[in-house]
């Protein structure tokens, strides 16, 4: 009875979420509050779990990087950024596509994909006011090259720190048997870019010739606020690669990086939390206790087990199947909890097989969750980020609309994936 309430809760503010016709904030804490009002869940669960609970670091963490980038966006530093870029690209839309979708890229395999497109998407929304261009075609091709990048390093995309936690994986092995997929996607995703949003790429020769009359360190107001905030970025840089070694969650690293920020500089407190995007930030609780409800009623475990018994300890179905369910399921509930679902499943089915075999489940396992999450708008953090960005810019990205482009990309780059897990381990 509990799992059929959960059921019938979730699928409804999936519902009301796709149609768009309640703010999905509204929803997700709408859906949360059924799901304590009815006892699918408790208090206790949803808030302090670390299974089916709230997942406090993903919101701290980005809570703490949505203050530091409010710091930095004080400095002019976006404002540079938008007008070298621009320049390098020659005003060339799709060119500058290409050149914003690798660094995005690069950087999601460096950063975690939600710091990445906190960073990026200030700099977009200049760079196409300045050559006036549709601005939301270069943030959902940026959110999903920094879901195809993160999924090449253990910190890039935080299903990956589960699965590495999980399976005893370091941040070597994920560069050694992801990274060079990784590379072939994102040259597959950029040339795909060039049709998916052949519309956007409309070139204006007079607004390309005023900003390259630009002088893009004649944008920087702040030099010494400037220095401040890059030196602490890169201390939090440097402690998520080193994760590894430091033993400190992304979440600790990055509030006390935005509070040794605001500390130390002339920045009041109000200046710093202006930008944070507080009804991101509660969509995500609301989400979580939503499927902290599927998880303690046994619904997502349950599929998770009928998708292991089905394999029947054959490797290369099991690995198939575990990229392609974990992709679909990953389009319809967000990867973090999918992931922390399926984990344990994953690491059963590891150990039956022979000494190594088996970690390529470990890598089916992120591929699927990790590129799945490009599928739909709420499949990857990332996508709810920038569509909070998008919202508050005046600019918002509809379900459907990221949708549509997000399943044609989803398809292809695990399609991709398919013949690379089988051609390199089965």
């Amino acid at each position: 009875m509990a799992a059929a309430a959960a059921i019938a809760i979730f699928a409804a503010a999936y519902v009301l979420i796709a149609t768009e016709k309640i703010h999905r904030t509204a929803v997700a804490l709408g859906g949360a509050g059924l799901m304590l009002l009815f006892h699918i869940t408790d208090a206790e669960k949803a808030f302090f779990s670390t299974e089916s609970g709230v997942d406090w670091n993903v919101i701290f963490l980005l809570l703490g990087m949505m203050v530091i980038v409010s710091v930095l966006r004080q400095t002019g530093v976006f404002e540079y950024v938008a007008i070298w870029a621009a320049k390098r690209a020659r005003g060339r839309p799709y060119r500058l596509m290409v050149m914003l979708t690798v660094i995005t890229a690069v950087a999601s395999a460096l950063l975690d994909n939600v710091t990445t497109v906190l960073l990026i998407a200030p700099v977009t929304f200049l760079v196409c006011e300045r050559l006036a261009l549709k601005v939301v075609p270069y943030l959902i091709a940026e959110v999903m090259a920094s879901n195809i990048g993160g999924t090449a390093t253990l910190v890039g995309d935080p299903p990956n720190i589960i699965i590495a936690s999980r399976g005893g994986l370091s941040f070597n092995d994920f560069l050694v048997h992801l990274a060079p997929l990784v590379v072939v996607l994102m040259v597959v995703f950029c040339l795909l870019c060039r049709w998916l949003f052949r519309g956007a790429f409309v070139y204006d020769p007079k607004r390309t010739a005023d900003v390259m009359t630009l002088q893009e360190k004649e944008a920087i107001t702040d030099r010494r606020l400037l220095w401040q905030s890059l030196i602490v970025l890169g201390l939090v840089v440097a402690a998520f690669v080193l994760h590894p070694v430091l033993h400190y969650e992304p979440s600790v690293v990055a509030l006390l990086g935005a509070g040794i920020l605001v500390a130390a500089t002339k920045v009041t407190t109000e200046q710093a939390l202006e930008e944070v995007e507080w009804p991101t930030l509660v969509f995500f609780a609301g989400l979580f206790v939503m499927v902290g409800g599927l998880v303690e009623t046994g619904v997502i475990g349950d599929v998770s087990r009928a998708a292991a018994d089905a394999t029947e300890g054959r490797l290369g179905f099991a690995t198939m199947l575990l990229l392609w369910a974990s992709a679909g399921l990953s389009a319809i509930v967000d990867n973090i909890p999918y992931v922390a679902t399926m984990s344990p499943i994953v690491a059963d089915l590891v150990q039956q097989q022979p000494s190594g075999d088996g970690d390529v489940l470990w890598w089916a396992l992120a591929l699927g969750a990790d590129l799945g999450g490009n599928a739909t708008a709420i499949g990857a953090s990332a996508n709810v980020v920038v569509l909070g960005i998008a919202a508050r810019n005046g600019t918002p990205i509809s379900f459907w609309h990221f949708t549509k482009y997000g399943l044609i990309v989803t398809v292809i780059t695990v399609a991709l994936a398919t013949p690379y897990l089988w051609l390199r381990y089965l």
